[in-house]
């Protein structure tokens, strides 16, 4: 087993990105979500290594797969389908990834291909800095996703709470006239505030990976 606790083993975009990311980390609040699907770590948070959070992952992801299926087959009249997705640990390997580009998370890189193959428009809503936008648009088309939008936080949004700045931005996506029927992310402020169909929470291990 590859453990994932030795942290140096990451390789972040650069040394500032990284130094940044860690700066402007904030704690996660508690989600409330109409309808979500978890998963249960298969060890203790500390033991957690490379493939048991992929098997955590795709559990998810076969949970996500067959509603949206369902639901893109079933578009409203004039409907504009999106999926909001977060970035680190998400759709990125941030904190298995050892190189950059960062690989993608296999499972859900295979449920976005399914979307987007169906015309299913993706935004990214991630809390990394705006500075590091183009390394980040450049990664996520690198490893296969196509890129609807990314939201990327300004300085203003530094200083907001997390959920509330993530929450905000699904407003915007639904304002350009699309309907969220999905919301994928690891963390509680990745999918608090409603504004989307559905939510699917990927492990964080009570927190452990950012």
């Amino acid at each position: 087993m590859t453990s994932r606790r030795p942290w140096a083993r990451h390789t972040a975009v650069s040394t500032v990105t990284a130094a940044a990311l860690v700066a402007l980390a904030v704690p996660a609040e508690a989600a409330t979500t109409t309808a979500s699907a978890t998963t249960t770590a298969t060890a203790a948070a500390e033991d957690v290594d490379y493939a048991t959070w992929q098997t955590d992952c795709q559990t998810v992801m076969d949970q996500a797969l067959p509603y949206l299926k369902t639901r893109i087959a079933a578009p409203g009249p004039g409907e504009k389908q999106a999926i909001v997705l977060d970035i680190d640990n998400t759709t990125l390997e941030t904190d298995f990834g050892f190189s950059y580009p960062q690989p993608a998370n296999k499972p859900v890189l295979e449920v976005a291909k399914y979307a987007q193959q169906h015309g299913v428009s993706l935004f990214f809503v991630t809390a990394r800095p705006g500075i590091i936008a183009p390394v980040t648009d450049y990664n996520l088309k690198h490893v296969g996703y196509q890129v609807g939008g990314l939201y990327v936080r300004s300085f203003i949004d530094l200083f907001k709470d997390v959920g509330a700045y993530k929450t905000a931005q699904r407003v915007d996506i639904e304002n350009k006239g699309y309907t969220i029927i999905a919301n994928i992310g690891n963390s509680a402020t990745d999918l608090s505030g409603g504004h989307a169909e559905k939510t699917f929470k990927l492990p964080d291990y009570n927190g452990q990976l950012s």
